[in-house]
C-alpha cells in the first residue's frame, strides 16, 4: 500500500470516530486522532484519566435518559466500557480516587483510571465498537470535565 493510500486510510478512520463522536472537547480533537494513529502499530499504550463528575449527570433535551447523579450516569459507561477494554486486548491498571497533587499545583478531581492496550489498534477498536458507542453519551453526561493522557508504555 503505498502512502497516500495509508493517508486516505487514516483519513478516513479519522472522519468516522467524528462522525460518531463529534468535535465537542469530551472525545479526542481531529489532530488528536490522528497523533494515535501515527504511533507506532506495535507499540503498548497507556490511558490515564482523570475525571471530575457532575453532581447531577447532564444528558442532551430529548435523549430520553432517566434523570441521575454522575457517578450514576458514569456507572452506565463503565458497566460498558470495562468489559469492552478486556473484549480488545486491554486491561486496567489502576481505578482509584483522586487523593491530591503531590507536586505541582493541586487539581480537583473525583477518580483516576489508567488502562493499558497492548497497541492503537487495540484503543480504536474499543472506540468503534457499537456498544461502546452507545455507551459513551453517559461519560460525556456524567463528567464536569476529565483529561486523558496517553503514555507510550
Amino acid at each position: 500500500m503505498n502512502a497516500s493510500a495509508v493517508d486516505a486510510n487514516v483519513q478516513d478512520r479519522v472522519a468516522a470516530m467524528i462522525s460518531v463522536y463529534g468535535e465537542n472537547g469530551a472525545v479526542p480533537a481531529r489532530s488528536q486522532w490522528e497523533a494515535l494513529m501515527s504511533l507506532p502499530a506495535d507499540a503498548p499504550v497507556t490511558l490515564l484519566n482523570v475525571f471530575k463528575l457532575r453532581r447531577e449527570a447532564h444528558y442532551a433535551d430529548g435523549s430520553g435518559v432517566s434523570p441521575c447523579s454522575g457517578q450514576e450516569a458514569f456507572s452506565r459507561y463503565a458497566a460498558v466500557s470495562a468489559p469492552g477494554l478486556e473484549k480488545v486486548g486491554g486491561r486496567f491498571l489502576l481505578l482509584a480516587p483522586f487523593g491530591f497533587a503531590f507536586v505541582g499545583e493541586d487539581e480537583d478531581w473525583d477518580f483516576v483510571a489508567a488502562g493499558s492496550y497492548p497497541d492503537r489498534n487495540a484503543v480504536l477498536a474499543l472506540f468503534e465498537d457499537r456498544d461502546y458507542r452507545k455507551a459513551y453519551v453517559h461519560r460525556v453526561a456524567a463528567c464536569e470535565r476529565q483529561k486523558v493522557f496517553l503514555c507510550l508504555a
